[in-house]
């Protein structure tokens, strides 16, 4: 069993660590956002191409993600990755700890 535990413990690491690097591109993208960056830049192109599908996926699903002139899907899409951080990840640590013993 400690195979499978060691799978997935490499697993939530793996996952952690993306949801972290996702969650400063979202940072980068909202920051660029309010700089009104160049839009054909390679670098905004790109955070543009990664963060705007997710985005607008929580503006379609969820009600209130236009308060004004403010956006509040980034702030929606920051709340989901520590959702997922705290209850994906941690519970895939436990559960690879309690098949250790």
């Amino acid at each position: 069993m400690f195979v499978i535990s060691n799978l997935l413990q490499a697993v939530a690491a793996i996952l952690d660590q993306v949801l972290r690097l996702y969650s400063l591109v979202v940072m980068v993208s909202v920051l660029i956002s309010w700089i009104h960056a160049d839009p054909f830049n390679p670098i905004v192109s790109f955070l543009r191409a990664v963060t705007e599908p997710v985005f607008n996926w929580v503006r379609e699903h969820v009600p209130f993600t236009r308060a004004g002139m403010m956006d509040l899907s980034p702030l929606i899409v920051f709340i989901g990755i520590q959702l997922i951080q705290m209850v994906v990840v941690r519970s895939l640590i436990d559960l690879a700890i309690r098949l250790r013993y």
